[in-house]
């Protein structure tokens, strides 16, 4: 078919025989696969039944003792629009019991349990929890409790903070007392990815899962330039999807079952991820005046920016990485890093800080105030007491 002119609201457009233009047609394709990328990270287990299921027959805990109150007190959310009416009704009402382990797997029935994915069947006229899995958005979702504490609207890509990962795993009987009270010491917001790998147990907070476009080292230690690695890795490793992950460097392979069901969704679950933005600070959470002041700071006296730079603040944008020596939480024993694939560190990307307390990489710090303090003394930094106010003032900006 032949181009041809198109009169278009007065202006005369230049039309291919397929009716639309590359770059229309490349939009497109990209917005299927965000809209893809958002169903795997929400939804997907990569088949980690296996693991949640016939390994740590978590279905069986839920089904006997975890109660919606239960569930909330060790930080799973609730998906309200996922939620009839009839049965947000029931909750605002009381009719509905959040003391019943039945309520949570009519919840899971709803796929309403944010980052829980349950397969539920009706038996004799009672629902029954089959099998259950975990998805991405377990640790990397929480909600922005419109509804109540832990229920609310979806908010993708903000780091659950009030998860309790180890807690949760504790439940399992199959876990000994040993493993139980480690896991139990881990707190809210924190994981280690890497204990059921090297034995150790050394937890980290949480991270965010956006504002990661144009950023080549996604992870606190920078082990793989695209959000893919890290994806696989944890899809694999951690959660026990099926599939293969291997890392020469580590040395590390791990395969789960005889089937892949990973490789194939990591490109849309990549490109949702860096769909994601930072979050903007609220308006009135800071002192706009002060804040000003404060990035003269970071710019000057702080040496902040001298690694916290471009658009992400942070250099890992270039791939730069940094010796543990450099870090001012270390040393430990080991350090966290030591446990990784490049046994360095990256410049923390700074947009959406405000956000996502406690701060460094082990949640050593509570506050933005306490960041600043570290900083200035173990950096010899010589930052007032104005100076150090107004530099936390722009980071709560960012």
């Amino acid at each position: 078919m032949r181009p041809m002119l198109v009169a278009t609201m007065g202006v005369l457009a230049f039309a291919g025989g397929c009716g639309g233009s590359d770059d229309d047609d490349a939009a497109a394709a990209q917005a299927a696969l965000v809209a893809q990328g958002k169903q795997i990270f929400r939804f997907e287990t990569f088949g980690d039944e296996a693991k949640w299921t016939d390994t740590l027959r978590m279905h069986e805990v839920i089904a006997a003792a975890v109660d919606p109150t239960t569930a909330l007190s060790v930080g799973l959310k609730v998906d309200v629009d996922a939620l009839p009416q009839a049965v947000k009704d029931g909750i605002a009402n009381h009719t509905i019991s959040l003391t019943d382990p039945a309520t949570t797997v009519a919840l899971l029935k709803l796929d309403a349990v944010v980052g829980l994915k349950g397969t539920v069947q009706t038996v004799a006229g009672v629902d029954q929890l089959q099998r259950v899995g975990t998805t991405c958005a377990l640790c990397h979702s929480t909600v922005d409790n419109s509804f109540a504490p832990g229920i609310g609207h979806r908010l993708d890509g903000w780091p659950n903070r009030d998860l309790n990962p180890g807690a949760i795993i504790a439940l399992s009987p199959a876990v000994d007392a040993a493993e139980k009270a480690r896991l139990n010491a881990w707190g809210a917001g924190r994981y280690d990815p890497r204990h059921n790998i090297d034995g150790l147990s050394k937890p980290v907070v949480i991270p965010p899962a956006y504002g990661l476009a144009g950023v080549q080292r996604i992870t606190a230690t920078g082990d793989g330039s695209e959000i893919a690695y890290w994806n696989r890795y944890v899809a694999v490793t951690q959660m026990g999807g099926l599939g293969t992950f291997s890392d020469a460097r580590l040395p590390l392979t791990v395969t789960n079952g005889s089937e892949d069901r990973v490789s194939d969704k990591l490109p849309a679950l990549q490109a949702y991820q860096l769909s994601l933005a930072a979050p903007a600070a609220p308006a009135g959470s800071f002192d706009a005046t002060a804040a000003t002041r404060g990035k003269a700071v970071f710019d000057g006296k702080g040496g902040c920016a001298a690694c916290h730079s471009g658009m992400a603040f942070t250099d890992a944008s270039n791939a730069v990485l940094h010796p543990v020596a450099d870090s001012v939480v270390e040393p430990e024993t080991p350090s966290y890093a030591a446990r990784s694939a490049t046994k360095m560190y990256r410049t923390s990307p700074l947009r959406g800080l405000w956000q996502h307390a406690p701060y460094f990489h082990d949640g050593s710090a509570a506050t933005l105030a306490d960041v600043v303090a570290v900083y200035n003394t173990k950096r010899s930094l010589g930052l007032s007491a104005q100076e150090a106010a107004d530099l936390v003032q722009y980071l709560k900006s960012l």
